[in-house]
């Protein structure tokens, strides 16, 4: 969504009250024949961001106890992205940097700045979809840290037993349920307009259905050839125009915020809620223990097939600017080739709450997992996944999420809201300098 960050993280900063050791630069030479090694990681102050790379370190020092790992950190969003851009073009950027996958990280210049990994032994051992986000025409800049996400239909399994449903695979079906839902005196469909960011899921989690569909869409729509104001893109919005007619939503969707949604899931009030898995998951973790088995996940179903498959937002990459050298660039390759392994992974999944599947092979989901996280599983497993649009292509408007919002609240039709979005497109693409 290049909303990732805001709608994962999200929250204030954390990184001064955190006892980690800032470095701005290089650490020590070293690396060799026992010697000690120190190692600067940049990386975003999110609590979660936080709590991942004390993990990470501290498990890094109990196996490589020649080799320190020092975590600085900078804000999330643009400030974060401006810092980390800066320290590249003056050749200062710390010996590693963790950071976004797919558009942002296509706009550091990685062929200039970055130092390839092609050659390293685990390349082999990662998900196509996380090569892609990570790489150039030219070479593979990155390795995953972190777990997917998907942005899908969390639903509540209890609901469904109850009523005698089954998961559906087309958009009648999952129509033909909400209607069951709402005989049933329950909330078919939960929406949080009072979080506006909430509103674009719908959308942007209809992408793999766009895709398949229209096969190379992401790549004519960034040239501006594929408009939102046409099928099969069109579909997202008027889906959600769909739902709003026919009466499927909270009386209190307009001022309803994402924490009331989750709750009337857990608690059984509603039984769908539009959403990105890695914010539910994260939120069951801590605030509804009790429902990690009652909620689940499907994708969002199409209009024209019953060939569902999950959109996906792949975990920030690990990167080496060129500016790293030497000992420090050897020292900087053997941890990135730790970070990829069964073991980091399960430090990962101890530190945070994951939110769906690794993309390293033999990195398993712990058994614990939220269902709706071991839901995506198989949709992995199947190769039934398609990156969400933000990986291929960077167009994005700033006014998604107003738009959906009066689409989804009957201010505004799909038609209408779909061209209006494609307007908004027009004024970022003028900024990357593409030729529409």
């Amino acid at each position: 969504m290049n909303r990732t960050r805001t709608l994962t993280a999200g929250a204030a900063t954390l990184a001064a009250a955190l006892a980690l050791t800032a470095c701005a630069g290089g650490g020590d030479e070293g690396g060799g024949d026992g010697e000690a090694t120190s190692l600067s990681v940049y990386i975003d102050s999110s609590p979660a961001s936080v709590a991942l790379w004390e993990g990470l370190k501290a498990a890094y020092a109990e196996e490589n106890p020649d080799v320190t790992i020092e975590v600085e950190t900078h804000p999330a969003g643009s400030e974060g992205d401006n810092l980390i851009k800066t320290r590249l073009a003056t050749g200062e950027m710390n010996d590693l940097f963790w950071y976004n996958s797919g558009s942002l990280f296509q706009a550091l210049n990685p062929d200039q700045n970055l130092v390839p990994l092609d050659d390293e032994e685990w390349v082999g051992s990662i998900d196509d979809n996380f090569a892609t986000v990570v790489s150039t025409d030219t070479a593979l800049y990155g390795a995953p840290v972190g777990a997917s996400f998907a942005g899908a239909v969390i639903y509540n399994k209890t609901i469904y037993e109850d009523l005698g449903l089954e998961v559906p695979t087309t958009w009648d079906d999952y129509m033909a349920n909400n209607q069951a839902i709402k005989d049933a005196g329950l909330v078919a469909v939960a929406q949080t307009y009072g979080d506006t960011w909430t509103s674009q899921v719908p959308v942007l989690g209809d992408f793999y259905n766009v895709e398949a569909a229209d096969p190379g869409w992401a790549e004519a729509y960034t040239e501006g050839e594929k408009k939102y104001a046409d099928e099969p893109a069109l579909a997202g919005f008027e889906h959600l125009q769909e739902v709003y007619d026919a009466g499927f939503l909270n009386e209190d969707f307009a001022s309803a915020v994402y924490d009331d949604a989750v709750r009337m899931l857990a608690e059984g009030e509603a039984a769908h809620y539009p959403m990105l898995t890695g914010n539910v998951a994260s939120s069951i973790g801590e605030n509804y223990p009790d429902a990690a088995d009652t909620l689940g996940v499907f994708p969002l179903p199409s209009s024209v097939s019953d060939d569902n498959g999950l959109t996906v937002w792949m975990p920030n990459g690990m990167y080496i600017p060129k500016s790293t050298e030497g000992a420090q660039l050897e020292a900087a390759k053997e941890f990135i080739a730790w970070l990829v392994t069964p073991d980091s992974c399960a430090v990962q999944a101890e530190t945070t709450d994951v939110g769906g599947p690794f993309v390293v092979d033999g990195c398993e989901l712990p058994d614990d997992v939220p269902a709706l996280v071991s839901d995506m599983q198989p949709y992995f497993d199947s190769g039934d996944t398609g990156l969400a649009l933000e990986f291929l292509s960077p167009i994005k408007g700033p006014a998604l999420e107003q738009i959906t919002v009066e689409v989804g609240s009957g201010i505004r039709s799909a038609e209408d809201g779909a061209a209006l979005y494609d307007e908004d497109v027009v004024k970022q693409a003028q900024q990357l300098g593409l030729d529409w």
